[in-house]
């Protein structure tokens, strides 16, 4: 594969950017969710993080579609971005965390040297998204809790939701948007089934 096929077209830029922006939205509005959901994991709070996988999407749903080098850490950080600016609770903290957690499924598609977007590379990513935003949390959000009772079972379960959701779920939607069409000038889209 030459040098070409890495270089970002202008059609790359926008649709990344699209996906960036619509989930920093989507970011936002999950932290109200996060917050209202707090009770109902009151029996065990490291389990609230089974939903954090949703997070995760845009990392790879970028990589996924525009399969680029960088793609995953662009959507995952601009997505960061754009939920701090619509007023995170989390304030600019979840900017380096965006970039932490985008860096994960980047080495996901970087392993497979940019040529894989099978379920398997989908699933490694969200794991290493997963993994990567569970470090970030067990030193900077979660270092007071307790390590056996709140911080490992947290980092788990976190792997665990960013697998399913931001993994698989990733997956999904890739191929739901490449067969509807609109990913046909990517290469994402080119791989739908004709009907």
């Amino acid at each position: 594969m030459d040098n070409t096929t890495h270089r970002w077209r202008t059609i790359d830029i926008v649709v990344a950017s699209v996906i960036a922006v619509a989930f920093g939205v989507i970011f936002w509005a999950w932290g109200l969710v996060w917050s209202a959901t707090e009770g109902a994991f009151a029996f065990f709070p490291p389990a609230q993080t089974l939903i954090y996988g949703v997070w995760l999407l845009p990392a790879v749903v970028g990589g996924l579609v525009i399969r680029k080098p960088g793609a995953a850490l662009y959507c995952e950080t601009v997505a960061a971005v754009v939920s701090a600016l619509l007023g995170s609770q989390w304030a600019g903290t979840v900017i380096p965390q965006g970039i932490v957690q985008g860096i994960g499924a980047e080495l996901a598609f970087a392993a497979f040297r940019y040529r894989s977007y099978r379920l398997p590379t989908a699933v490694l990513a969200g794991a290493l998204t997963g993994l990567s935003a569970a470090l970030f949390d067990f030193f900077v959000w979660n270092a007071d809790y307790a390590l056996g009772d709140y911080r490992i079972p947290y980092a788990l379960l976190t792997i665990v939701s960013a697998t399913i959701i931001a993994g698989v779920g990733g997956w999904l939607l890739t191929r739901a948007l490449a067969n509807t069409g609109a990913l046909d000038r990517l290469p994402s889209g080119r791989t739908r089934a004709l009907i």
